[in-house]
């Protein structure tokens, strides 16, 4: 199970000016699941007032209910072996979000599960945190322990002029446990536990547990 203080330690990086997210990619999508336009930007390069609304969005997952609505779930032992989504998701995060094909391939993937009717749009965010060493009196050494390099989807609706709502499903990948990437699960969000992350689910080619 997932445990509460290591999202809020990563959630405690997530700020305009001590961001451990280094890039912000995404792709919009319009009622009939056609492509409608995406981008790819370093987020430092963004105005803090874009930083502090992107950061918003990227924390919904790690913020939400932990094993409720952040739920870990574990991927198909064969997935790494056969390069489906589990290998996938290992390439863009080894790109740094810089690889569009890969990016692209990603978002096609995701839109065949979602359902038609709606625009939403797909937010995949990169970063990486130097986890600090922990001293003996329970306070951060200078130190760095680990170097978690993480990756966070959203998808939520969008409304107006590009503007993106509150995500209604997403992920971070890998896990994030006992301060330390976890490569054989994820953390899976859905806004509406047990309902609003069932295409993403099904993409990742997890299986709920029982």
């Amino acid at each position: 199970m997932l445990r509460r203080e290591d999202m809020l330690e990563l959630t405690r990086r997530m700020t305009p000016s001590r961001s451990s997210i280094d890039r912000i990619a995404g792709c919009y999508f319009d009622e009939e699941g056609f492509s409608d336009g995406s981008f790819n930007r370093h987020f430092l390069n963004l105005k803090i007032s874009e930083r502090e609304k992107n950061l918003k969005i990227a924390k919904t997952v790690p913020f939400s209910k932990t094993n409720e609505q952040l739920i870990e779930l574990d991927f198909p032992g064969e997935t790494r072996q056969s390069g489906d989504m589990m290998r996938l998701l290992d390439a863009i995060m080894a790109s740094e979000l810089k690889n569009d094909a890969l990016l692209e391939t990603f978002y096609e993937v995701v839109a065949e599960k979602q359902p038609k009717g709606r625009e939403y749009a797909i937010f995949i965010f990169h970063g990486s945190y130097d986890i600090p060493r922990i001293g003996t009196d329970k306070a951060e050494q200078w130190e760095s322990e680990e170097v978690y390099d993480y990756l966070i989807c959203t998808i939520s609706p969008v409304y107006g002029d590009y503007e993106v709502a509150e995500p209604f499903a997403g992920f971070l990948y890998p896990s994030f446990y006992d301060r330390s990437a976890d490569m054989f699960h994820i953390a899976v969000y859905e806004k509406e536990p047990g309902v609003s992350g069932e295409g993403l689910i099904r993409v990742l080619g997890c299986a709920r547990e029982s």
